[in-house]
């Protein structure tokens, strides 16, 4: 993004003139994740960071995810959500992003000893494709079309939270799980009785058939301690805000992601982060907040 159209974004800011900013008594509601996963740790970090700052309060929402996080956001039950990138679309008209904050890793998990090489090894198996409400349950259909699977039919696909598919799987009842997070996830014991395939050849065709929010990224060696390097699909996070957000809300929270990045990084959170104003204010289609195109355009000088 570049300074003429962060400049047209702070004239935008007449659009929201009516909307009170609010107080710092007031919460903002932080639609997260599911509690072991990486939103829910993030989200965690920033309402600590919200209450040094004294300039906002910050309530987290525990929620199953990215799709439930911008219905959420829609129906006015919550001010702030994180998503995935790739879950951005119609849901998210009328919202503003407050910045892109990370990068989350897909990653397939199958039993140490299973015979799971490749997605297409997953034919006929009993997946748990992320949460009802999750990001990674419509992400996980798109890379089984990547892979020439069709989810309906090529695979038993149910849709549980994290840490009963974590169970399941441990039990025989499923025999992969699909997560869209950070690494390393403490709920994987990788690679006792756990391992990571590898999908990172599947990000050519699902750009080419979902678009370009897929990125080719490894999971290093040793970040599950005594686990290999993994080729995985890396989706960005996206902090957006309703409309309604006051000006005022939406800066001081711009100011938490710029000026305390480094207390914003969970343990998930070996991989990218997008914590910098550079990085920060490519939100692709979405518009920023123009009480956080103000903060950027002070950061940017």
């Amino acid at each position: 993004m570049n300074r003429r159209r962060l400049l047209m974004l702070g004239a935008a800011g007449a659009v929201l003139a009516g909307c009170a900013d609010g107080s710092s008594r007031t919460p903002v509601r932080l639609a997260a994740g599911e509690a072991g996963g990486f939103y829910h740790a993030f989200a965690g970090l920033v309402v600590a960071a919200a209450e040094r700052a004294g300039k906002v309060r910050i309530e987290r929402l525990t929620t199953s995810g990215s799709r439930e996080n911008l219905r959420l956001l829609a129906d006015g039950r919550a001010d702030v959500a994180l998503t995935l990138s790739d879950s951005v679309g119609e849901a998210t008209s009328g919202a503003f992003a407050l910045g892109r904050v990370y990068e989350n890793y897909l990653q397939l998990v199958v039993r140490a000893d299973s015979t799971v090489r490749a997605v297409g090894d997953l034919r006929g198996t009993r997946v748990s494709l992320g949460a009802d409400g999750s990001g990674a349950a419509s992400t996980g259909a798109r890379m089984l079309w990547a892979a020439g699977l069709d989810p309906a039919n090529d695979v038993v696909a149910s849709h549980h939270p994290l840490e009963v598919a974590v169970r399941a799987l441990a039990a025989g009842e499923i025999d992969a799980l699909l997560w869209a997070g950070g690494v390393p996830t403490r709920l994987f014991d990788i690679p006792a009785r756990m391992r990571l395939v590898s999908i990172g050849e599947l990000t050519g065709p699902m750009r080419e058939r979902f678009g370009p929010a897929y990125d080719h990224v490894q999971i290093p060696a040793d970040v599950y301690p005594g686990g290999a390097a993994v080729q995985t699909i890396g989706v960005a996070n996206l902090l957006l805000a309703a409309a309604s957000l006051g000006q005022a809300q939406a800066a001081a929270i711009v100011e938490l992601l710029l000026y305390e990045a480094d207390s914003l990084v969970p343990n998930e959170a070996a991989g990218t982060q997008f914590l910098d104003g550079r990085s920060l204010i490519t939100t692709g289609s979405v518009p920023l907040h123009p009480g956080a195109a103000a903060v950027y355009r002070e950061w940017h000088g």
